[in-house]
C-alpha cells in the first residue's frame, strides 16, 4: 500500500481522521438560494457580490484557495490586492442573468492542480491581474452583448496583456491530521516590478448571531512566540496556532456585518468583516482591532517583485503549542514527501502507459474533483422561520421556494458540480460524480450516494431533492446505476465488493422506485413524464411548465431513464441474491416492471402510439393532448437516444443461481407473448449465453445507430451531439394559438431563454449522456459479441464492433482536452491557453463542449460530471484509432 492508502484505510477505520481538514470552503456563497432573504426568490439581487466582503453569510463561508475543518467551524483562505483594485479580492467574481452572463460562468482564472482523496497534498492556481480588476467593464460590457454574441470574458478585457499578472500558488501539506503546512508561491509574470500585498485570512464561520448558545469563538495574537502567531480559540474545537514566518503585520477584525455601509444603519459593532479591506484598500487605520483581537485575521505581506520574480511564503496552522522558530524548520522536507507521496499514489490509478498530457489531464481532473467537495449547510425550516433576534423573513416564502421541504437538515461535505457556479449539490450530477470518486476514493463514493437516501435529504413521500434552485425538480434516477458501479469498481480495484453498501442504497432506493411509478406515470401504461428531467431547453416546450396546449408530454427519456431504473434495481438484487435467496423475489418483480414499461415505448397497437416511429426508426416525446389524441414531436436529440441506457445482460452463472427468478420468467415469456413479443426480452441466448434486457431490438438498434453515428446528424468528431446537426438545416416547428414553437441545432451557447437559458442540450455535447451511451454500446456488445458490426460513421464502409465504437467515441470524447499538434480543442481559439507556456497545460473541465470544434461551453469548473474523462482515459487510453482485435476480450463496462 502507498502512503495515501493508508491514510484512506486509517480514515475508513476511524483510527485517524485525515479528511477532518479539506478544500470543504466554497467559492461563492453570495447569491445562493441559502443566503436569499427576499420575497420573491431573486437570490442574485438579494445578496450580490458587492455585499460579500461587508455582509456576514448566514450558511456557509466562501474564500479564495482556502481550506476548512468538515464542520466549518474554522475557514482558511488568501486574500490579494494589486494596489489598484477597489477592493481585497478576497473571493471569485462573476456576473448574475440579469448582468448579462450567457450562462453561468466565472470570470476568474483560477485551476485545481492536485489533491489526494486525504487532502494530505492540495495544489491551487490564481492568476491575478497587476492592473485593476475590471469589474465595471465586465458587467457594462456583458449587459451589451446579446445572446448572439459570444460571452465577454476576462481575457477580452487586456487585462492579462504583456503578461502583467502574478500567478499565485498555494500548497497545502498535513505533516498530521491537525497539523496543515501551507505555501503559497507569489510569480511576477510581467516585464516590469510590481507590488502586491498578500494576506493569508483566518476567521469563523459566524454562528453567534443566529442564535447558537455555544461560547463566542476569539482569535488572538500570540505573544508567546517569535515568529508572528494567530492563537484561535473556539469553545468546541480547542486551540489552533497559525504560525506566519517573516515579518508580517497581523490585522484583526470582527466576522460582523457592516449594516452602516450596506443600508444606512447602525452596526453592532466597532470593528466588521470588511474593516481589513479598509484598512489596505481606504487605509482607514481604525478599521482594524489595535488590541489585535477579533474572530477575523489576516497576516499581511507586502511584496515587491522584480519582473520574473517569485517569492515563497510559509504558513502553519496545527494545534501544537508554538516553540520559537520551531514550525518551520521540517516545513520543506514535509513537503517533499507529500508531493512524492501523491505520485506514487496516482501511479496506481492513472495508467502508465498514457501519455505524459494525459496523465496531467487526468491528475486535474481528479484534483478538480477533489477540490469541489463542499461543506454545505441548509436547514429548510430554519430558513423559512428565520432566527432570534433578526428580521423575520417575509411571509410570501412560506409558499414559496422548497418550502415542501421543511425535513431538509444539511451540514455535511458533498461533492458539488463546482464550487461558483453550482455551489449546490444536484442530485444526479452528484451520481455522476462518483463514478470518478470511487477510482480514489470509494470511501467517500459510497459516503455520498448513502447520504442523499437519509431520511434527512430524501422527502418523506421519498423523492430525492434535486438542487438547491427547486428541490422538488425532478432530475433523471441514476441513483441506482450510480450504486451499481460505484460497487463494481471497487470491487474490481479491492477484490470485494461493500455489500453492506450495496443493500442499504438498494432498501431506501426501491421508496424511491415507488414514488417514480406513483407520481410520474399519468395514466398508469408505463410511460412516464417526469417534467425537464435535467436536460433544460431540449424540447419544443419547457416540461417543467404546463403546456400551452394542455395535456401533457409522455416522454422517451423519462419512459427511458425508469426502464434504466428498473434495470439497476434488477443487477443490484440479483447481486443480493447471491447470499440472500429472498432477492430473487425483488429481481423477478423488476423484470417484470421492465418488460411492461419496453412493451409501451414500442407498442405498435392500434390504441396506443407509443414512443417508438416506425417510419422513422426512431423514438420521439409524444404530446397527449386533453381530447386524448397523440402526437410525436419529431425532434431528433438525446431524447431519442436515451432508450440505449436501458439494456443489462444476464451471465449464465447468475441465472442459475436464481432458479425461482429464471422459473419466473420462463412462464412470463411462455404466457405472456403480448408483451415480450415486440421488446429484447431474455428469450434468445447472445454470446456465451448471456441473456439480453433491452427496450430496442436488433432491427431497432440498428436504425438507432444510423442515426447516432451520421457525422451529419449526431456525431461529432468530439463525441455525440444532444441534438441532430439535421436540424442546422431542418428546424423543428410547432405552432399552437398563433405562436411558432422552434427548435434549431446550436453547437455552442443557447440563443433563448428557455428554461433560463443557462445551459444547452440543442447541439452540444455533454458529458454524463455521452458516458451512458459508451457503456450501454458495451453492454450490447456483451451480448451481441464481435459478428455484430454497423458502419462507423455511417456511410463510411467500414464496420466496426460495438466495442471498437465504444472506444472511439470514448477517445473523441476525451481528445476534447489532449494537445493535438500542440492545441487542445476545448480552448477553441483562445490563444494565451494555447500557446503560452504558463497557460497551456492548465485544463478547465467545461459544463458541456461545442458540437463542432470541442470548444469548452458554460460553467468553466464544471468538474463535476465532466470529471467522467478520467474514467473514460483510464478504461479505453487516448489514441485515435483501434486497439482491439477481433479476437481481443473486452474489459466490462464498470472496471
Amino acid at each position: 500500500m502507498t502512503q495515501e492508502e493508508i491514510r484512506l484505510q486509517e480514515s475508513t477505520d476511524r483510527k485517524k481522521h485525515w479528511k477532518r481538514w479539506g478544500p470543504y470552503l466554497s467559492e461563492r456563497a453570495w447569491g445562493t438560494v441559502r443566503e436569499d432573504y427576499s420575497p420573491n426568490g431573486t437570490a442574485w439581487e438579494y445578496f450580490p457580490h458587492d455585499h460579500a466582503r461587508s455582509r456576514v453569510y448566514r450558511w456557509n463561508e466562501d474564500g479564495l484557495a482556502g481550506i476548512c475543518d468538515r464542520h466549518q467551524n474554522i475557514c482558511f483562505a488568501i486574500a490579494l490586492w494589486n494596489g489598484h483594485d477597489p477592493i481585497l479580492k478576497e473571493r471569485i467574481f462573476g456576473l448574475t442573468g440579469n448582468e448579462g452572463n450567457h450562462g453561468e460562468d466565472v470570470k476568474e482564472y483560477y485551476f485545481y492542480l492536485d489533491s489526494t482523496p486525504t487532502h494530505s497534498y492540495m495544489k491551487y492556481l490564481y492568476k491575478y491581474p497587476q492592473a485593476a480588476f475590471p469589474y465595471e467593464n465586465l458587467v457594462a460590457e456583458s449587459r451589451r452583448r446579446d445572446k448572439h454574441q459570444p460571452e465577454y470574458e476576462l481575457l477580452d478585457t487586456g487585462v492579462f496583456e504583456g503578461d502583467r499578472y502574478f500567478d499565485v500558488q498555494v500548497e497545502y501539506a498535513k505533516a498530521d491530521v491537525e497539523d496543515i503546512l501551507i505555501k503559497i508561491t507569489v510569480s511576477n509574470r510581467g516585464p516590469d516590478a510590481a507590488e502586491l500585498r498578500l494576506l493569508p485570512t483566518v476567521w469563523f464561520r459566524n454562528r453567534w448571531s443566529w442564535g447558537s448558545k455555544d461560547p463566542r469563538p476569539e482569535l488572538h495574537h500570540s505573544r508567546n512566540t517569535v515568529a508572528p502567531t494567530i492563537e484561535l480559540n473556539h469553545p468546541t474545537f480547542g486551540n489552533r496556532w497559525l504560525h506566519c514566518e517573516g515579518r508580517p503585520e497581523l490585522l484583526f477584525t470582527e466576522n460582523e456585518t457592516n449594516a452602516h455601509r450596506l443600508w444606512g444603519a447602525d452596526n453592532a459593532t466597532l470593528y466588521l468583516k470588511d474593516g481589513i479591506n479598509d484598512y489596505i484598500v481606504q487605509n482607514m487605520h481604525h478599521a482594524v482591532n489595535p488590541q489585535q483581537t477579533g474572530t477575523k485575521a489576516a497576516a499581511h505581506y507586502q511584496m515587491h517583485l522584480a519582473a520574473g520574480e517569485s517569492v515563497v511564503v510559509k504558513l502553519r496552522l496545527n494545534n501544537a503549542e508554538p516553540k520559537g522558530n520551531a514550525a518551520f524548520d521540517t516545513f520543506d522536507q514535509t513537503f517533499t514527501v507529500r508531493k512524492r507521496e501523491a505520485d506514487d499514489y496516482y501511479a496506481t490509478v492513472i495508467p502508465h502507459d498514457l501519455s505524459s498530457d494525459a496523465k496531467n489531464v487526468m491528475r486535474q481532473g481528479f484534483a478538480g474533483m477533489l477540490w469541489s467537495k463542499q461543506y454545505y449547510h441548509y436547514v429548510v425550516k430554519q430558513w423559512l422561520d428565520g432566527d432570534p433576534g433578526q428580521f423575520p423573513p417575509p411571509p410570501e416564502r412560506q409558499n414559496g421556494r422548497n418550502h415542501e421541504w421543511l425535513h431538509l437538515y444539511n451540514a455535511d461535505v458533498i461533492s458539488m458540480p463546482d464550487k461558483w457556479e453550482y455551489p449546490w449539490y444536484a442530485a444526479w450530477d452528484l451520481a455522476f460524480h462518483c463514478i470518478s470518486l470511487a477510482l480514489v476514493d470509494s470511501d467517500f463514493a459510497n459516503e455520498q450516494l448513502v447520504l442523499l437516501l437519509r431520511e434527512w435529504y430524501m422527502h418523506p413521500n421519498v423523492q430525492l431533492p434535486a438542487y438547491e434552485w427547486a428541490f422538488g425538480d425532478v432530475n433523471p434516477p441514476v441513483h441506482a446505476w450510480a450504486a451499481w458501479r460505484v460497487y463494481k469498481i471497487d470491487k474490481k480495484r479491492h477484490g470485494k465488493g461493500d455489500r453492506e453498501f450495496l443493500v442499504r442504497v438498494f432498501h431506501k432506493l426501491l421508496l424511491n422506485f415507488t414514488w417514480w411509478v406513483n407520481r410520474k406515470d399519468a395514466d398508469g401504461m408505463n410511460i412516464f413524464q417526469g417534467g425537464f428531467l435535467g436536460l433544460d431547453n431540449i424540447g419544443v416546450f419547457d416540461r417543467s411548465k404546463p403546456l400551452p396546449t394542455g395535456g401533457y408530454i409522455e416522454q422517451s427519456d423519462g419512459t427511458s431513464w425508469v426502464a434504466m431504473y428498473t434495470l439497476n434495481l434488477l443487477a443490484i438484487a440479483s447481486e443480493l441474491a447471491v447470499q440472500d435467496p429472498a432477492y430473487e423475489d425483488v429481481a423477478s418483480k423488476f423484470w417484470e416492471h421492465f418488460i411492461n414499461i419496453a412493451h409501451a415505448m414500442c407498442h405498435r397497437g392500434q390504441n396506443s402510439m407509443g414512443l417508438w416511429d416506425e417510419e422513422d426508426g426512431f423514438f420521439y416525446d409524444v404530446l397527449k393532448k386533453p381530447d386524448g389524441s397523440h402526437f410525436p414531436m419529431k425532434v431528433r436529440s438525446m431524447v431519442g437516444l436515451i432508450p440505449l441506457f436501458a439494456v443489462e445482460t444476464l451471465e449464465p452463472a447468475v441465472m442459475d443461481r436464481m432458479p425461482d427468478f429464471k422459473r419466473r420468467m420462463d412462464w412470463f415469456m411462455e404466457n405472456r407473448p403480448d408483451l415480450t413479443g415486440n421488446v429484447a426480452s431474455m428469450s434468445m441466448c447472445g454470446m456465451k449465453d448471456r441473456r439480453l434486457m433491452s427496450v430496442v431490438d436488433e432491427e431497432q438498434l440498428r436504425s438507432i445507430l444510423k442515426y447516432m453515428l451520421n457525422e451529419n446528424e449526431f456525431l461529432s468528431p468530439h463525441g455525440i451531439r444532444a441534438l441532430s446537426r439535421y436540424h442546422q438545416q431542418h428546424p423543428y416547428t410547432f405552432h399552437v394559438d398563433g405562436v411558432t414553437h422552434r427548435v434549431d441545432y446550436e453547437p455552442a451557447e443557447s440563443t433563448t431563454g428557455l428554461f433560463g437559458g443557462n445551459s444547452n442540450w440543442r447541439g452540444p455535447i455533454w458529458f454524463p449522456v455521452n458516458y451512458l451511451l459508451v457503456e450501454s454500446l458495451q453492454k450490447f456488445h456483451h451480448y451481441y459479441g464481435n459478428d455484430f458490426k454497423v458502419e462507423f460513421p455511417t456511410g463510411s464502409g467500414t464496420m466496426l464492433t460495438l466495442w471498437e465504437i465504444a472506444g472511439e467515441l470514448s477517445r473523441r470524447l476525451t481528445s476534447i482536452f489532449l494537445q493535438d499538434n500542440g492545441r487542445r480543442p476545448v480552448y477553441g481559439g483562445l490563444e494565451k491557453f494555447q500557446n503560452d507556456p504558463h497557460w497551456r497545460d492548465l485544463i478547465m473541465f467545461y459544463e458541456y463542449f461545442h458540437a463542432d470544434n470541442g470548444a469548452g461551453i458554460g460553467a468553466s469548473h464544471q468538474t463535476g460530471w465532466t470529471g467522467l474523462v478520467t474514467k473514460l482515459m483510464q478504461q479505453s487510453g487516448e489514441v485515435h484509432h483501434r486497439q482491439k482485435t477481433a479476437n481481443s476480450k473486452p474489459k466490462v463496462a464498470a472496471d
